[in-house]
Order: structure tokens, then sequence, then C-alpha cells
């Protein structure tokens, strides 16, 4: 999954407060996004999956995941196997 689907996902998730633009490697997301609450991670995760074809156990997701954007990317890059 690329970066930029990754931002797509994030913008549709959060809302028209954050577009694809808004997200760097350095984006602070948990603690910093107010819309960043369980749902929202939930619904995240989901697109994710669904977007990629991978399977995402709940084990394997932490508040470090969501820290940045790029904790988030490099988690999907990991979780794609590559």
């Amino acid at each position: 999954m690329s970066q930029d689907s990754l931002r797509q996902i994030l913008s549709a998730q959060l809302g028209p407060a954050y577009p694809p633009s808004y997200f760097s490697t350095e984006t602070e997301m948990l603690g910093s996004i107010p819309e960043l609450d369980s749902m929202a991670v939930v619904g995240i995760l989901a697109a994710i999956e669904e977007s990629t074809g991978i399977s995402i156990s709940d084990d394997e997701v932490s508040a470090d995941v969501f820290a940045t954007f790029g904790s988030l990317a490099a988690f999907v890059e990991s979780q794609a196997g590559g």
C-alpha cells in the first residue's frame, strides 16, 4: 500500500479537516487528532485490510502504531510483507 493510499484512507476516516496533504511522516496522530478515537482506529484498520487484502490481528495493534503517520505507514508495510 502506498503512503498516498494510506493518506486517502486517513482523510476519509477522519474527515475534511484532515486532507491527505495533512499527513507527513512526522505528523503526530494518537493524542493529537481528537477525531482519532477507538472507532476511527477500527475503521482505518478495516479500510487498510479491505484495500490490501491483508489481515491485521488485534494483538498486533498498539498505541505506538498510531503514534505518527510514519509509524502507521511502517506498520502497514510490515504487515504487507514488504
